[in-house]
């Protein structure tokens, strides 16, 4: 079961970034010397470290070429480099939130004014607008006791006890459900309130198909390019 995951990105940064030629991501990477670089985290959010983000820079520039080029990221002619692009625009995140996509369709279908017809919805960034602009007409502690409550009314229509004493899972899952939809709640509430762009993706998808700020990352190297 994969993780669908969301990141807050400084675009401007990023842009100045896939500016810089492969080389320079190259060398700066290796040195540390981008650790500056990155935008301030949120401390409420889990985000990428700066080491691990590193070394899987490097490792994908390394088995791309012989010897980095100097070409821009954008400009880099290499079935590598889109791949590059997301691990950058993860490097110009201040926070990312993940969830099973199984428990999306809890969290996120009750919200919406249509329904969900497949896990694939959960990539599209309409779909995240939509929840977003629902959101914005709730508060935290009253979106996330809704999920709660029909999630337990789920449970009770398919027959299933809600007495923890007769399912040691219930509590730790309740309090699951409970704690990932706050966050979400504040991570989705931070990102209409801010400049950053919202950074869409899952566990194993093709880095053609992550898509920041509407766009996908294969058509962003394209428009900065051009």
């Amino acid at each position: 079961m994969a993780d669908v995951i969301l990141h807050l990105v400084d675009r401007n940064k990023l842009d100045e970034m896939m500016g810089m030629s492969v080389l320079e991501i190259s060398e700066g990477m290796e040195k540390a010397a981008f650790r500056s670089y990155r935008p301030d985290p949120d401390a409420r959010f889990h985000r990428d470290f700066d080491v691990d983000l590193e070394g899987e820079i490097l490792e994908l520039i390394d088995s791309a070429v012989k010897s980095p080029t100097e070409d821009s990221v954008t400009d880099w002619r290499s079935d590598s480099a889109t791949e590059l692009s997301v691990l950058l625009a993860r490097w110009c995140s201040t926070g990312q939130w993940r969830c099973w996509e199984a428990r999306l369709f809890l969290y996120v279908e009750p919200m919406l004014s249509r329904a969900v017809s497949g896990s694939e919805d959960f990539l599209l960034p309409e779909t995240w607008e939509s929840f977003s602009d629902s959101l914005s007409r709730t508060d935290r502690s009253s979106y996330s006791e809704s999920v709660v409550l029909d999630w337990m009314s789920r449970r009770e229509g398919m027959g299933e006890t809600m007495e923890p004493s007769e399912d040691p899972r219930i509590l730790p899952t309740m309090e699951s459900h409970r704690s990932l939809t706050e966050s979400l709640f504040s991570f989705l509430d931070h990102y209409r309130k801010s400049d950053l762009q919202l950074l869409v993706g899952r566990e194993f998808l093709d880095p053609e198909e992550w898509n920041l700020g509407g766009t996908s990352l294969s058509q962003l190297r394209g428009d900065l390019s051009g």
